[in-house]
């Protein structure tokens, strides 16, 4: 039963490596613990590189923006290609103790409507010039221990920076100098943890792991532009957000003699999730975030490895992320997603290298103006080589 061991043992980990693509809200990596399961001292680096395909098409602009009228045409592609990395240490400490650093990129945002093209009810005219940039890091320090043969529990804490800046130029703000609005948001650590278990029955390559992130609170010193975009009034101020609360199963078995099936359901608390500058024109006015969302999402994965040789498994797996149907923000208008991942591993002694494949379809959605963002695609390749010290 070893060989399902390698089969699948990575497997949920590997694919999943290039499939954070646009996930719900704007996470983009899952916490991997599949370290904490490797034998002796071992070391793991990963990529992934992401490149989704996303346009907006008409619109209708209401009172409160300048309206009424409709907005013609398509922007220009919004979503931007980005890069990933991830390091992760594994180590025992004595038979039942071990410990594991994990670094990763939780979130992100590269949004990015161009410059302004046209004039008015010219699409790419009203949204030129807006774009998101969201930058995250990660370290996780966990301690394991075998409360018995089959059961390890593990926890520990997460430290966590976040910085962004994002500008909106449709959007009014009343100011004499003229409409548009913009915010910085310089870097901010918060703590939080993150607490599991997993059993796992070796005879038929069997392991369930259950792990629960918490909410992580940041405290950002914000600079907040109001009127035309980089020339207006500058106000500073603070902005408390919230990155939400997620609780992951990952699961694996053998199912014959070379083959496993795989998978991982993740559940995030986007509900409670929101980013809310004070002086935040909509916000004053009608109560409404620059970014927030109006449920949770649900991401689900399941997959297949087999066995081809001594050195080589083939994984294949579809993920798969339900709609929230509901009006979501211009910085990130991607609502659900299905995706279809292939992968590799090769592995030796001491070296064990995994890279994948994912092709996605990024579910429709609407935003405040109603325009349309249907037809997205993503591709996305991920590698993960670890080394056995």
């Amino acid at each position: 039963m070893s060989k399902y061991l390698i089969a699948a043992g990575t497997a949920a980990a590997a694919l999943l490596t290039s499939t954070a693509v646009h996930a719900g809200g704007i996470e983009r990596s899952v916490l991997n613990v599949s370290p904490l399961f490797e034998e002796g001292r071992y070391l793991e680096f990963s990529f992934s590189s992401v490149s989704p395909d996303l346009t907006g098409v008409g619109g209708f602009v209401p009172a409160i923006f300048g309206g009424p009228f409709a907005l013609t045409g398509e922007t220009n592609d919004l979503l931007k290609q980005y890069l990933t990395f991830g390091l992760a240490y594994k180590a025992d400490i004595n038979d039942r103790l071990s410990y594991a650093l994990i670094v990763n990129q939780p979130y992100g945002a590269d949004t990015d409507y161009g410059l302004p093209a046209g004039t008015v009810p010219d699409v790419r005219a009203v949204y030129g010039g807006s774009f998101a940039d969201l930058d995250s890091y990660a370290v996780t320090a966990l301690i394991a221990y075998d409360a018995t043969p089959n059961v390890k529990v593990y926890g520990g804490p997460v430290f966590q920076s976040i910085e962004a800046e994002a500008a909106l130029p449709f959007i009014p703000t009343g100011s004499p100098l003229g409409n548009g609005y913009s915010v910085v948001a310089d870097r901010d650590w918060g703590t939080g943890f993150v607490v599991g278990a997993a059993y796992e029955k070796p005879e038929i390559a069997l392991r369930v792991a259950l792990t629960y992130r918490s909410a992580i609170d940041h405290d950002l010193s914000t600079t907040e532009t109001l009127g035309s975009v980089g020339g207006g009034l500058t106000v500073p101020s603070q902005t408390n957000i919230e990155t939400p609360q997620s609780v992951t199963l990952d699961f694996r078995t053998g199912v014959a003699p070379k083959t496993a099936v795989f998978g991982q359901i993740n559940w995030v608390d986007w509900s409670e999730f929101d980013i809310s500058p004070p002086n935040y024109p909509p916000l004053i006015a009608a109560g409404r975030p620059l970014v927030n969302y109006s449920d949770d999402w649900w991401t689900y994965t399941v997959g297949v490895a087999r066995r081809i040789d001594e050195n080589w498994v083939g994984l294949a797996s579809v993920t798969y992320e339900p709609q929230i149907g509901t009006e979501l923000t211009s910085l990130g208008p991607v609502d659900g997603r299905t995706g279809i991942n292939l992968g590799a591993i090769y592995e030796t002694d001491k070296v064990k290298i995994t890279g994948g494949i994912n092709y996605s379809w990024i579910g429709e959605t609407f935003n405040v103006l109603s325009t349309d963002y249907d037809d997205g695609t993503s591709i996305g390749i991920g590698f993960r080589v670890g080394l056995k010290l």
